[in-house]
């Protein structure tokens, strides 16, 4: 494999969908309350994408040094562990995207608030801060929180409040208390895709130390667990609709729903852990599909 293929490789592609879900239902919730601004929706994506490749880099790195991953893992393999890549090279890898990620997040605020807002600006500057701390210290170094089953709950902070609830602030500078829900809805749906990449790992992962809720559970409860994250989000996004809608056509979101209810018979019904690799594209892709189905949904275009 080339160089520029083992970068790819690290950046993990796959999971960039579902980064961008949290910022595409932030814009439609935005186009709903009466805001939307070019600059802000293209920075936007383009900040999230930085931190998740930045978080898929240190992510390779801190699994790949700790020997999580190994020969006993059954997802795809890692460019640290199988050699594409060096440690010395993937530590450049994530600083370069770090740099990146903070240049990003400099443009961001300059089209989103004047310089008048400087509270603001500062407050945001620490969220991005904040994001790239817990896109490395998820597995990187001896207190990583990943590895003492807090994963799931940063995932839902980022993924879900910050990721759909931050984008809507930039474009309107208000959070409604309605806008809570759609956020909570992306940020379970988020966490029952790291919870899925945990169940197929959860072996290796007690090998290996890494505490992740499905170790602690164990895979018949965290199959259950799994369950609730989608039934919850489906009701938390069914009341947004519920509350807020004015058309027939606002409820098409929740379309996206019937691939994610036929997603959760299978996994109540998987015994073989590595059977459900395949599950995690389908969540992911879910939901970007609700995602962009929100987006539609919430604006004039029908």
């Amino acid at each position: 494999m080339s160089k520029i293929g083992a970068w790819i490789n690290a950046a993990r592609l796959r999971t960039l969908p579902l980064s961008i879900s949290g910022i595409l239902v932030g814009t439609g919730l935005a186009l709903y309350y009466g805001d939307f601004s070019w600059p802000i929706f293209v920075l936007a994506i383009c900040t999230t994408v930085g931190f998740q490749i930045t978080s898929n880099f240190a992510n390779d790195y801190g699994d790949g040094v700790k020997g999580t991953d190994n020969d006993d893992r059954v997802g795809p393999k890692r460019a640290l562990q199988s050699g594409l890549l060096t440690r010395k090279s993937l530590k450049k890898g994530i600083i370069v995207s770090i740099v990146i990620n903070v240049l990003l997040v400099l443009l961001l605020l300059y089209f989103s608030f004047s310089k008048e807002n400087l509270a603001l600006i500062i407050f945001f500057l620490v969220l991005g801060a904040l994001s790239i701390w817990a896109a490395i210290r998820y597995t990187v170094g001896d207190s990583a929180y990943g590895y003492s089953g807090l994963g799931d709950l940063f995932v839902f902070i980022f993924f879900g409040l910050v990721g759909v609830l931050g984008s809507m602030f930039l474009y309107i500078k208000t959070i409604p208390v309605l806008s809570f829900l759609p956020a909570l809805a992306i940020g379970l749906l988020s966490v029952g895709v790291l919870n899925l990449n945990n169940l197929r790992d959860h072996i290796s992962d007690k090998k290996a130390g890494k505490n992740t809720v499905v170790v602690k559970l164990g895979f018949a409860k965290a199959k259950k667990y799994h369950l609730y994250l989608l039934g919850i989000s489906f009701f938390g996004l069914l009341s947004f609709v519920v509350f807020t809608h004015d058309s027939v056509h606002q409820f098409m979101c929740l379309i996206a729903y019937v691939p994610i209810i036929v997603h959760a018979i299978k996994v109540k019904k998987t015994e073989s852990p590595a059977r459900l690799d395949p599950e995690l594209k389908k969540l992911a892709l879910s939901t970007f599909l609700l995602a962009i189905l929100f987006c539609l949904a919430y604006h004039n275009f029908l």
